[in-house]
């Protein structure tokens, strides 16, 4: 394992390299030293700047990707740390925390899609901030192509370990309880659409650090479209069930926000 340097800012964009420029898409990352693994590093010189000179590919001519559970990893803890230890969150009226995909980058993935379609059609952009969360960690949306954000595949709905399924549980309360704890004061509400491990992970995670985070789909709605006999029992996101129920919500948080930009009528203290 080769800890690299990057040259550049990261500009706080969610811009995705070529993907036929693999030295670039290497690339794509912060903070300012990650791990790569299954390159050779080449030197001319004892002061020459390092550069890649193979990448492994898979038979299509692709970089290796990471197909094991990517939350035990250590680029993905260093990555995390960044975005807690050293990345601002711009202060916004929503906080929007949508499961992570299988599809990368998140935002190109058709469940990520149709949610995002939803929310535009609601809320004002100037209102929210996409926060993408489960195996990946917790993710500001707009980092969605740094390392390693975009090069993991992996299922854990498929996973059958119950000690993977802990370890996965632990890892991700401890990750959601840190944003949490960071971004207290950066949104006035919060709401969570998930099921699953993902959605017992965030109710934790609230409990601990006293923020309170809004859940959709709700209980009762989960309970009527849940399916004994089906693979994955509570569904998809993407049910029309839980797509209704998450349009309400985001309208109910679109006059919320609102009101809060209008202010109470004269005369009235605010939170009347």
């Amino acid at each position: 394992m080769t800890l690299f340097p990057v040259s550049g800012p990261f500009t706080g964009r969610s811009v995705c390299p070529d993907r036929t420029d693999r030295i670039t898409s290497v690339f794509c990352s912060f903070p300012p030293y990650f791990h790569l693994e299954k390159l050779r590093v080449e030197r001319k010189s004892s002061s020459a700047s390092p550069r890649v000179v193979e990448v492994v590919q898979d038979r299509h001519g692709e970089r290796i990707e990471i197909f094991d559970p990517p939350f035990y990893r250590k680029e993905f803890e260093d990555a995390y740390r960044f975005i807690i230890d050293e990345y601002r969150v711009a202060p916004k009226e929503i906080g929007l925390f949508l499961p992570c995909s299988v599809r990368k980058p998140y935002s190109q993935s058709p469940s990520h899609k149709l949610f995002r379609r939803i929310i535009d059609g609601v809320l004002d952009p100037e209102d929210y901030h996409i926060v993408i969360f489960g195996t990946c960690g917790t993710v500001p949306a707009e980092l969605e192509c740094m390392y390693p954000y975009q090069n993991y595949h992996y299922m854990l709905g498929k996973t059958t370990d119950e000690r993977i399924r802990r370890d996965f549980h632990r890892i991700e309360v401890y990750r959601l309880t840190g944003y949490l704890e960071k971004t207290r004061d950066t949104y006035r509400q919060r709401l969570a659409y998930c099921i699953g491990p993902f959605r017992k992970a965030m109710v934790e995670a609230s409990e601990k650090t006293g923020v309170a985070v809004d859940l959709l789909p709700s209980d009762p709605m989960i309970e009527r479209l849940y399916d004994i006999d089906c693979p994955f029992p509570e569904g998809s996101l993407s049910m029309q069930g839980y797509i209704d129920e998450f349009r309400e919500g985001l309208v109910r948080l679109a006059g919320a926000a609102r009101r809060g930009r209008e202010g109470p009528p004269d005369g009235m203290p605010p939170g009347s």
